[in-house]
Order: C-alpha cells, then sequence, then structure tokens
C-alpha cells in the first residue's frame, strides 16, 4: 500500500511540475495576450490532460482499495494432505521379572560346612554351591561299596559255574539277589548324601549368599542359603486393558523404555495371558528383552509401547486444527480456488477421525489425499471466509 501511495504522489508531484516549467504556454501568459483561438487551443489541451489523469486515479484508487481489502483478510498457513504410514502404541507400565530368580534351600538338615562360590560368580547348572555336613554318611558308603564289590565278585563267579552246570541254582540265585540289593543300597545312599551338596538349579548369577559357613541349616522357610538369578532371560510384565484384547496379540512390536537407563529395548509380545482380572479387567502381557550388558535388574520400572493398529496409508493431521461444532461433529478448515496473489477461500469440512498418537490424528473421512488444510490461523477463520495465504 506504501508503494502505491509513493507511485501516486509522485506521479502527481511531477504532473505538476511539468506544468509548472512550460512557461511558454502558462495559462496566466495565454490570457495576458487575450487570443481567443489559442485559449481554447489550451482548454482543450488541458480538458485532455485532466482526463487523463482522471483514468489514471481511478486505477490507482481500484488498486489501493483491493491491497486495502487483502490487508484485512485473516492470515493463514496451510499444510497439503498425504498418505503416510501410521502405527498407534498403547502405552502402558510394566515391571522387570524373570523365572529363573530363585532362593536355593538346603534339602536335610546339618552344619553348611564349605561354600564353594561367591557373590556376582557365574555359575552353571548343576555347580557344587555348598556343602551340608552328612554326619559321617560318607564313611558308610565307602563300606557299602566295598560289600558291592565283593557282592558282584561272589555273583559273578557263582554265574560263570551256572553256566558251566557247577554249583546249584539256589546259590546262583542267593549271589545275584544278593549283589543287586548291595548296588540298589550303594544307590540309594548316593542319593541320599548327593542331598547335602546344594547345587545350582539352572546357569545364572550368584546374586546373595544368605547363609555363612559354618552355619546350621535345615530346610522350610527360613533357611535359605543362596539366592540365584538367571539375567538373560528377562521380560517385562505389563497388565493390559481387556477393550485391547484382539489387538495386541502375540508377535505385536513393542517398545521399551527403561527411565532410570535412559534405554529403549525393541522387543515382540511374546506371550498373553487367557484370564481377565474381574478387579482391574485387564489381561497380562509378556515382552522379553535382551540383557547382554547385564545392566538391566529384576523389579526394574519400565514403559512399554506395544503397537495396536497399524495402517499402511493413512492421512494424519495435528489434533490442533480440529474443532467440534454443537452437534458433536468434529471439522477442519481447507483452502480452495488459491489465486496467484495467495488469497483463497476457507471451507469447513466434517470428518470423522480415528487413532491419535504424538499430537496427530488420523482422517478417516472427510479429507482427501492431497488437500490444502489450514494450520496456523484454523480457530479464527469461519466457513467461505476469504484467507490469505502466507508461506508455509
Amino acid at each position: 500500500m506504501r508503494k502505491i501511495n509513493h507511485i501516486l504522489t509522485l506521479f502527481i508531484t511531477l504532473s505538476i511540475v511539468a506544468g509548472c516549467g512550460d512557461k511558454e504556454t502558462s495559462v496566466d501568459d495565454i490570457l495576458a495576450e487575450g487570443n481567443m483561438e489559442t485559449i481554447r487551443a489550451k482548454k482543450g489541451e488541458l480538458v485532455e490532460q485532466y482526463k487523463s489523469l482522471e483514468k489514471d486515479i481511478a486505477q490507482l484508487d481500484k488498486a489501493i482499495a483491493v491491497n486495502t481489502e487483502n490487508s484485512n483478510l485473516p492470515l493463514v498457513t496451510v499444510f497439503q494432505a498425504k498418505m503416510e504410514e501410521f502405527n498407534h502404541y498403547v502405552e502402558l507400565q510394566g515391571d522387570v521379572t524373570t523365572k529363573q530368580n530363585v532362593l536355593v534351600y538346603p534339602e536335610v538338615a546339618g552344619t553348611l560346612v564349605n561354600v564353594h562360590v561367591n557373590e556376582g560368580n557365574r555359575v552353571k547348572k548343576g555347580q557344587l554351591l555348598g556343602t551340608i555336613d552328612n554326619g559321617g554318611m560318607g564313611s558308610q558308603l565307602i563300606q557299602m561299596k566295598t560289600q558291592l564289590t565283593l557282592a558282584k565278585t561272589t555273583f559273578e563267579r557263582q554265574e560263570r559255574l551256572w553256566n558251566q552246570k557247577i554249583g546249584s541254582e539256589i546259590q546262583y540265585l542267593q549271589s545275584k539277589a544278593n549283589y543287586e540289593a548291595q548296588k540298589s543300597a550303594v544307590d540309594q545312599m548316593e542319593s541320599q548324601l548327593d542331598k547335602f551338596k546344594i547345587r545350582a538349579p539352572f546357569n545364572g548369577i550368584v546374586d546373595d549368599i544368605i547363609k555363612d559357613q559354618g552355619t546350621v541349616v535345615s530346610p522350610g522357610p527360613g533357611s535359605e542359603i543362596f539366592r540365584i538369578v538367571n539375567l538373560s532371560n528377562m521380560y517385562i510384565e505389563v497388565l493390559v486393558p481387556e477393550a485391547y484384547i484382539a489387538s495386541i496379540v502375540p508377535g505385536k512390536e513393542a517398545k521399551v523404555f527403561f527411565p532410570i537407563l535412559n534405554t529403549t529395548v525393541s522387543s515382540k509380545v511374546k506371550e498373553t495371558g487367557n484370564y481377565i482380572n474381574p478387579n482391574n479387567r485387564s489381561f497380562s502381557v509378556k515382552v522379553p528383552v535382551s540383557n547382554r550388558d547385564g545392566s538391566i535388574k529384576p523389579n526394574l520400572t519400565a514403559k512399554v509401547k506395544i503397537n495396536d493398529y497399524y495402517q499402511e496409508n493413512a492421512i494424519l493431521i495435528p489434533q490442533s486444527v480440529v474443532s467440534e461444532n454443537a452437534e458433536g461433529e468434529q471439522y477442519a478448515y481447507v483452502v480452495l480456488d488459491i489465486k496467484g496473489d495467495k488469497t483463497a477461500v476457507a471451507k469447513r469440512k466434517i470428518i470423522k477421525t480415528g487413532q491419535t498418537q504424538d499430537g496427530l490424528v488420523e482422517v478417516l473421512d472427510g479429507i482427501s489425499n492431497g488437500e490444502n488444510i489450514i494450520l496456523e490461523g484454523a480457530r479464527s477463520v469461519k466457513d467461505g471466509q476469504d484467507v490469505k495465504i502466507l508461506k508455509k
């Protein structure tokens, strides 16, 4: 507008200067001469100049009016709707747990005479952790094995004789029964003695040694000796509302974030519960997590995002541009008839929305791919109103 006013002022000024600078044809000079023919000629010339100026002024007024009208239009920015991939996630909270986190109890009573591991040691399944005094049963086993050797030798001798048809059948059968009974007794004693040896139930880490060497221990609660933890098979257990029972199934993508560690781990749902808890109307979901460096500990809090919805071609718009009318219908504004001077018409469109994620909402109906949607200024326009589009 300032530019147009400047042009108008300059044009009028130049016309005045041109008129003033023409000394030979000035009105005063012509009137002083009194020549009517010259006076009429001068009048005709001035009339033509007046008509030309009047036409130019009208054009300038029109330009000023248009510019003033556009300057009062609502200013908006727009973005173009386009198809894109959309993943929706349910955000839940859970705790880290492991099925292999157990307390190891003694099977028999006695004095803990040896502890063979230290806290933090990695152990393998079956590895000896501690030994309980067997009260001399080891010596008994040695004697029983000696008797077993004699019984075996006697049986083998009687067997050879029997095969050669020498000796009686009763002698052969008695030696055989004696050998088998002695062997069974040794096996039973070895099994009994093995209970005095405390072994690792699985591969893991000795997390805690609860009883000191020399302590008298016995089976039952309160007599735990070791805590063994397997940090390799960790998983997150979360409770999911029953509304998602059809959309959250084994194999669904999951993202696990540990706030304390500031670490995110990608995984998939491994197992879903088959029982709805009537108290909170939820079912359990287990998401395994990799723990190669051992930084993830049991009972650590985690935030879990599980993918429950996917759309390959979805139109997404910011939630901030969506409004709702008195009838409860949702709508957004698009621009139509975009002109070269970036003016357009705002058009309200009733839309149907779907899932929301990270400030974006999926438009299921009402907006087509490629339409220009008003972003900034959407709250200040009306249906059918002219608007001025700013650069994005």
